[in-house]
């Protein structure tokens, strides 16, 4: 027994570099870049670690968040919503024209027109998703060409409904709460994105909806044969995204206390950035919700240290665009690394 102890061949520690690839693998490129974003950002701006500050990101990263989540659904199923930026838009313009006229008519019904506003943009931007979801999953298009078509119609429209000039006239107890207001000393917005996380995690985790997400975008022939329902499915994939994107418009506009044709615009990269930084195969059928959340969070951060150190908008554009070639490279090298293991 001794004799075959001592001719066992001892267990081979793994090297620095192995270890790295090994957590490569198992966790992706965004920790990575989390360590280096703070890593550089602290060292650039002493305020860039302080509490009011990380609040301050939590905050701006709630409306990519919302909006990623629904990306994250589309991606899931093999397409991706270029339309987003433009819900973002209609429900912006629709809600505030609906609650400024209701609000004009009836200064004294505050309620009645923060709800008939609220109602009004989230219908608007749900019609959109709607017919997303009726040109892929009914008809058959291209999820990119129908989701850039409607990109294009919603934004005419909503500079159609408003000359290209912002829409005033809103209560100011909108943008009080669900723009400024806080609880706790958190902003209300961040209370209302993790109330939707919840939601998102329970549709993905705990019902068949959100497992035949996987299923449709991992292999929809095998997925139709299975007996899923993958026409309603992916219908919903692409309402359930202009939802999400909807609500964020909402916060958005309160935010900003005016209604914009032109808010959005960046969203569809930066969402699907988010979701490829987080992990989500744009082959479809994989993904996490919480990388997700991580890889919004991760982009508003490295937004947030680029104003601190004041690096041009336009600059940061281009940032965002590099990071997305990067997490797409990432992904490709993970998946190798995979397929050599398992070989």
């Amino acid at each position: 027994m001794v004799a075959e102890t001592e001719r066992a061949t001892p267990r081979r520690s793994r090297t620095p570099i192995e270890w790295l690839q090994y957590a490569f693998v198992r966790l992706g490129v965004l920790p990575f870049l989390l360590v280096i974003a703070i890593i550089v950002f602290g060292m650039m701006s002493d305020n860039f670690l302080s509490r009011g500050n990380l609040v301050n990101v939590a905050r701006q990263s709630t409306y990519l968040t919302m909006v990623a989540m629904g990306q994250m659904l589309a991606l899931l199923t093999g397409g991706f919503d270029m339309s987003v930026g433009t819900v973002l838009a209609v429900t912006s313009v629709v809600g505030a024209l609906a609650m400024s006229t209701v609000f004009a008519a009836s200064p004294d019904a505050v309620v009645l027109a923060i709800s008939a506003g609220m109602a009004a943009g989230l219908g608007a931007g749900l019609l959109i998703g709607v017919a997303n979801g009726i040109g892929v999953a009914i008809f058959g298009v291209s999820p990119f060409m129908m989701t850039l078509g409607m990109a294009s119609v919603g934004f005419g429209i909503a500079l159609f409904l408003t000359g290209g000039v912002p829409v005033y006239g809103m209560p100011d107890a909108y943008s009080k709460f669900l723009g400024f207001g806080q609880l706790l000393d958190v902003p209300t917005p961040i209370y209302v994105t993790v109330a939707f996380i919840i939601m998102v995690y329970v549709l993905l985790n705990w019902t068949r909806m959100g497992r035949y997400f996987y299923a449709i975008g991992g292999n929809p022939k095998a997925a139709h044969l299975s007996g899923i329902n993958t026409r309603f499915n992916l219908f919903m994939a692409y309402v359930i995204c202009a939802a999400l994107a909807s609500c964020s418009g909402l916060m958005l506009t309160a935010r900003i206390e005016t209604g914009e044709a032109n808010i959005g615009a960046t969203m569809p990269l930066e969402s699907i950035a988010a979701c490829v930084i987080g992990g989500v195969s744009l082959r479809g059928g994989s993904g996490r919700l919480g990388n997700v959340v991580l890889g919004a969070i991760f982009i508003g951060l490295v937004q947030n240290g680029m104003n601190l150190a004041r690096i041009e908008s336009y600059l940061q554009i281009v940032v965002v665009g590099v990071l997305l070639i990067l997490a797409v490279i990432a992904d490709q090298l993970r998946q190798r690394f995979i397929a050599s293991v398992k070989d």
